[in-house]
C-alpha cells in the first residue's frame, strides 16, 4: 500500500456510514477511482467542499484493499459559471453521469479525462446548445462506436439521408429509412461534430436542429449504455 497523486474530476459522491463519503473520480493517469473521504459529513470543512461533483482537483490517495482513502484535495477549477446556472448544472450532470457509467474502474483513459475536462471548460465559457450532444457523440466515437454520418450505412448513398438507427450504426437514406427521422440541418450538424469541426458546431445558435441532435445523442448514448441517464430531465425527453 502506498500514497499516489493524480488530477481528477469528481463524478459523483455518496454516503458511507455516519460521517464519510465515497467519492468517484475520473483521473488523468489512473482511470476511474473511488476513494473514501473520511469525516467530511461531520463538519462543513473546506476538504469536503472541494469534493463536490464537477470539481477539478489535484488529489492524493492512500491505496487501500478495496477502496482508496482520499488524504488531500486541492481545487484546480470549481467551474463557478456552471454552478451558478441551473441549465448548465444539468448539462454538466449528464456528462458526468455518462462518464461514470461508461468508464471502468482503474483502467487508465487519459483521452476520456481530457475530453470531459475540455467539455466542462467549454460549458463554463459558453452555454452552447450542443455541448452535451457534442460530448456524447465524441464519447461514443472514443469508445469505438462512431456512427456513420457521411453516407447511408446500408448503401453508401451520400444524399437524401433522412433517418438514424442506432441498431444499424448511423444514418439511412430514403430507400432504407427506419429508426428516427432526421432533418437535413441535423445531418449537417452531425457531420460537423463527428468530422473534426466540433468548435464550429458549438458556435451554432439554438434551433430546431440543435434540439434534434441533442435528443438523438441522448437516445443513442442510452442505447449504448443500455440504461436511462437519470440526470436527463423529464421535460428534455
Amino acid at each position: 500500500m502506498a500514497l499516489y497523486r493524480d488530477h481528477g474530476i469528481v463524478l459523483r459522491t455518496y454516503k458511507l456510514g455516519e460521517s464519510d463519503r465515497i467519492v468517484s473520480f475520473m483521473t488523468e493517469r489512473h482511470g476511474k477511482v473511488r476513494g473514501v473521504a473520511k469525516g467530511v459529513r461531520k463538519t462543513r470543512s473546506k476538504f469536503g467542499a472541494r469534493l463536490e461533483p464537477m470539481s477539478h482537483v489535484a488529489v492524493q490517495f492512500y491505496e487501500g484493499r478495496e477502496l482508496d482513502i482520499v488524504t488531500q484535495a486541492e481545487t484546480v477549477d470549481h467551474f463557478r459559471a456552471v454552478r451558478e446556472d441551473l441549465d448548465r448544472i444539468g448539462k454538466a450532470a449528464t456528462m458526468l453521469e455518462a462518464v461514470d457509467q461508461i468508464s471502468m474502474e482503474r483502467e487508465p483513459n487519459a483521452d476520456l479525462y481530457r475530453m470531459l475536462l475540455g467539455a466542462l471548460r467549454s460549458l463554463s465559457a459558453r452555454n452552447s446548445p450542443l455541448v452535451v450532444a457534442g460530448f456524447h457523440w465524441k464519447l461514443l466515437a472514443l469508445e469505438g462506436f462512431r456512427p456513420m454520418v457521411e453516407t447511408c450505412v446500408m448503401c453508401d448513398e451520400a444524399d437524401g439521408l433522412v433517418a438514424f438507427d442506432p441498431m444499424e450504426g448511423g444514418l439511412l437514406c430514403t430507400a432504407h429509412r427506419r429508426g428516427t427521422r432526421v432533418s437535413a440541418e441535423a445531418v449537417e450538424l452531425l457531420r460537423l461534430i463527428l468530422g473534426g469541426r466540433l468548435a464550429a458546431a458549438l458556435e451554432e445558435p439554438e434551433s430546431a436542429a440543435t434540439h434534434e441532435v441533442d435528443h438523438l445523442a441522448t437516445r443513442v448514448m442510452e442505447h449504448h449504455l443500455e440504461r436511462r441517464l437519470k440526470s436527463v430531465g423529464v421535460l428534455d425527453r
